[in-house]
């Protein structure tokens, strides 16, 4: 055989076989290439090249365009196309399954291959799908923002549900994706994934009080279920419904409200199902495609995909926006070219008693319980504990966390009283969440509803914590709040920026040990009587650390007793304290006052009447920042037998010492 022709045989082998492959890879849609090649596939050169497109079609925000068959051939000509539109983003889109496939798909290459490039990818898309979460936990259908229906939070077609699925895979250690992550970004992950379940459980749809399913959209602003295309009418989903339900029953440790969705939600898809009735598909005598749909009692059971959200009652729609009762009373085109009923449902009712049968009874009334992320405690969050503890104890209920990190809004409360919330260590139990001032967008008052830990139950302690606000020096975000009376702090970091503490209520009298409060502007704030004994008080910026609004005719403010202030090396100009109201009272005693501590000490917050009616003192401080010579003339230096005043009996009552520990 000559070389030429051994050549020629050899070249129509390889083109013959790789056409037939690509064949086989053309002839599967986009979705299919993702989740149904074998997974030997994935590591093949053809994977490769695919992979390759999946990367040349990513904008340079990190997200992708909808409905593109990623594995079809480029030419020469089109890639440079898409090169050139790379900083156009403004059709990124998490509907009809984008940027999630091309993630997944990123991530199967990458695990067979180990290549960089595609690791890079699939952060970046990660990334992109942080960045466009909504504060309140939901995803639009764009990002960026486009106006019209896409800016509802979005169930549709998978939309949000398919992005928390990559955030729990990630969160539990990437079983499935095989990309894992740094520290940071899995931080970020769990507490965008924490904040999608709470806006799944806002979204909850309540029928004459009774919760239902959820709908394809819901108002980003009130949680409402709201209107997408015109034959898209508020209404509740059975498939969305169904696909929620998937994502929370594989959350391995479900809190009580996860376990109340799922139960309300199984119950409802139960009472909505349709049996008895077949989807039939045919051909028109006219050539055209059609379908009806025909009694046949061993059906599977099929659920309508837009229900009436006052009785359930399925209807269908057209262009036009109008409600129509049955399938044929609207166009061909839209009755062929729309899935008006599904039959995912099923898989939900399928596996629903198997999920609840494996739930793990809670403790009845328990003195003594314990919070651990493992699974190994009687609780897996610290917010269950509390709503599962006895209402006005005679005797004091301890509630001992095990390290992790929880990422959480926690409220103990008014009914409440007497709860210890204990840490097993004060560096690794650490309550963490992120809401601030814009975030609530709930007016003026938003600063209030930031908090991380909430406290309105009186006698609560808090023992080896760190409570932290992690939103960043964006404004106003509080990470402890305590609206209650005879609270101890003890042993605790708390860690935020601006507003980091917040103690309130007139009468209200809280106890700070040694702990360690760091923050920029007024980081602790408030009218209530409250003492620091042995705490250090950081400061991050140059700016203020109290803002006291003490009532008129409370005896002591706040009190600073045996502390410690320092700073970070951003800040060499600290005021000690400024009065967010006329009445305001602050004191140190005995305490060392860092060189970032103003010589004035003490600013009036631009309210000349505040310098005769506030109360700002000091007494045998040390440290650079103790010079008192230079201090505004209307702050008081106390005398010895002033000083001997503020004693803890005086400051927060004789039980203080007593009762506040039992």
């Amino acid at each position: 055989m000559t070389f030429l022709k051994q050549t020629l045989i050899f070249l129509f082998v390889l083109t013959a076989t790789g056409l037939h492959t690509h064949a086989q890879v053309l002839d599967h849609s986009w979705k299919d290439v993702v989740l149904k090649m074998d997974d030997s596939w994935y590591g093949t050169t053809e994977a490769q090249d695919i992979a390759e497109q999946v990367l040349l079609y990513q904008k340079d925000n990190g997200g992708w365009e909808k409905n593109i068959q990623m594995q079809n051939p480029l030419s020469d000509s089109e890639k440079q196309k898409l090169q050139a539109s790379k900083s156009d983003s403004n059709r990124c889109t998490i509907d009809n399954g984008a940027t999630y496939l091309e993630m997944v798909y990123l991530s199967k290459v990458y695990k067979h291959t180990k290549n960089e490039i595609y690791k890079t990818g699939f952060l970046k898309g990660l990334n992109y799908l942080l960045e466009a979460q909504y504060p309140n936990g939901g995803w639009p259908q764009y990002y960026p923002l486009r106006k019209g229906y896409y800016t509802h939070i979005t169930y549709n077609d998978g939309g949000m549900i398919n992005v928390m699925s990559i955030l729990q895979d990630i969160n539990t250690g990437s079983k499935t994706l095989g990309i894992p992550v740094d520290e940071i970004t899995l931080e970020k992950t769990q507490t965008a994934f924490n904040k999608g379940i709470s806006c799944i459980l806002k979204t909850q749809y309540k029928q004459n009080g009774i919760l239902t399913g959820w709908c394809a959209q819901h108002d980003e602003t009130t949680f409402l279920p709201a209107k997408a295309r015109a034959y898209e009418l508020p209404s509740l989903g059975g498939v969305d419904t169904a696909q929620i339900v998937l994502l929370l029953m594989n959350i391995e440790h479900p809190s009580d409200e996860v376990k109340r969705a799922v139960e309300a939600a199984a119950t409802w898809l139960e009472k909505t199902k349709i049996t008895g009735l077949k989807e039939e598909r045919y051909m028109t005598a006219d050539g055209e495609k059609e379908k009806r749909y025909i009694e046949d009692p061993n059906a599977e059971p099929l659920w309508a995909r837009f229900m009436d959200l006052e009785n359930n009652t399925p209807f269908f729609c057209d262009r036009d926006g109008i409600k129509k009762a049955s399938i044929m009373d609207i166009s061909r085109e839209r009755r062929v070219g729309y899935a008006w009923y599904n039959t995912q449902p099923n898989k939900v009712l399928k596996v629903y008693p198997k999920w609840k049968a494996s739930l793990k009874p809670t403790p009845k009334d328990s003195y003594k319980v314990t919070v651990a992320q493992d699974g190994s405690g009687d609780y897996t969050n610290i917010q269950d504990a509390i709503n599962n503890s006895k209402s006005f104890p005679y005797d004091r209920i301890t509630i001992f966390i095990k390290k992790g990190t929880y990422i959480e809004k926690v409220h103990v409360y008014e009914w409440n009283p007497k709860i210890t919330l204990i840490g097993e260590d004060k560096n690794e139990t650490i309550i963490s969440f992120n809401d601030y001032f814009k975030s609530i967008n709930l007016g003026r008052n938003s600063t209030f509803h930031t908090s991380t830990v909430l406290i309105e139950g009186h006698y609560t302690q808090l023992k080896n914590l760190t409570i932290q606000n992690t939103a960043g020096p964006v404004g106003q975000a509080i990470a402890l709040s305590i609206n209650a009376n005879a609270c101890l702090i003890e042993n605790c970091t708390i860690l935020g920026n601006q507003d980091t503490v917040y103690l309130t209520g007139e009468n209200h009298k809280q106890w700070f040990k040694n702990c360690f409060i760091t923050g920029t502007t007024d980081f602790i704030f408030g009218n209530a009587t409250a003492l620091f004994t042995d705490c250090e008080i950081n400061s991050k910026s140059n700016s203020y650390i109290t803002a006291a609004s003490t009532e008129k005719h409370t005896a002591f403010g706040f009190v600073f007793k045996n502390c410690t202030l320092t700073a970070t090396k951003e800040a060499n100009q600290v005021y000690l304290g400024r009065p967010w109201r006329y009445y305001a009272k602050t004191v140190f005693i005995n305490c060392n006052l860092g060189k970032h501590i103003k010589a004035e000490g003490w600013h009036n917050w631009n309210k000349k009447e505040a310098e005769t009616s506030s109360f700002y003192a000091e007494y045998n401080n040390t440290g650079a920042g103790a010079n008192t010579k230079n201090r505004v003339p209307w702050s008081h230096q106390l005398s010895k037998k002033e000083a001997k005043t503020y004693t803890t009996k005086n400051i927060l009552g004789i039980n203080a010492e007593t009762e506040w520990l039992q």
